[in-house]
């Protein structure tokens, strides 16, 4: 069995969980996500304790997703009731970001800036001292996909280390040129 699907999950007080036919549905205080479950997984709800089964004559082939369905799940409630953060840190001579309305201006060097639309249910915020973006929202995938995506426009080199990375994350950095000895 998995490890992870075996897990409970323990619904918050402010937290409305709904299981209707395959589908379930948590409503919190940012919001509203659903989930489709799998054929296979089935959910079983006492009081605020959720958990998970898959028969036993099919573990082989369940085993797998019975804990990606607990963590999907897990996610949603998880989001909907404290939400999702990811920051990024923008480090370069003249690099710079903003928010305009709906878009993300990002100045990366480029000849042109890079405008990027900012997916429903996401807020970007730019602080102006550090340059640092931070998205929040309360779908996990939402949140993660988009900071990939702006990651990915200028990801950090190894020599100064400039462009965009995660807050925290470490760049290996390498020695660059050195003078040739000479006699």
């Amino acid at each position: 069995m998995s490890r992870i699907g075996k897990k409970i999950i323990n619904i918050p007080a402010n937290t409305k969980v709904e299981i209707k036919e395959n589908i379930i549905t948590a409503t919190g205080a940012l919001g509203t996500l659903s989930y489709t479950l799998p054929e296979g997984v089935t959910p079983k709800m006492e009081g605020a304790v959720l958990t998970f089964s898959i028969p036993e004559n099919r573990v082989k082939e369940l085993n797998a997703i019975h804990g990606t369905t607990r963590a999907n799940v897990f996610n949603i409630i998880e989001g909907v009731t404290n939400g999702f953060s990811k920051t990024l840190e923008i480090n370069g001579l003249g690099y710079r970001a903003n928010v305009a309305g709906q878009k993300l201006n990002l100045e990366l060097g480029f000849s042109h800036p890079v405008n990027l639309d900012i997916p429903t249910g996401l807020a970007v915020v730019v602080d102006p001292k550090s340059g640092a973006v931070t998205i929040k929202g309360s779908d996990k995938f939402k949140v993660g996909d988009f900071a990939a995506k702006i990651r990915r426009i200028r990801p950090p080199e190894p020599y100064k280390g400039s462009g965009i990375k995660y807050q925290g994350e470490h760049i290996a950095r390498k020695a660059g040129k050195t003078a040739a000895g000479g006699k």
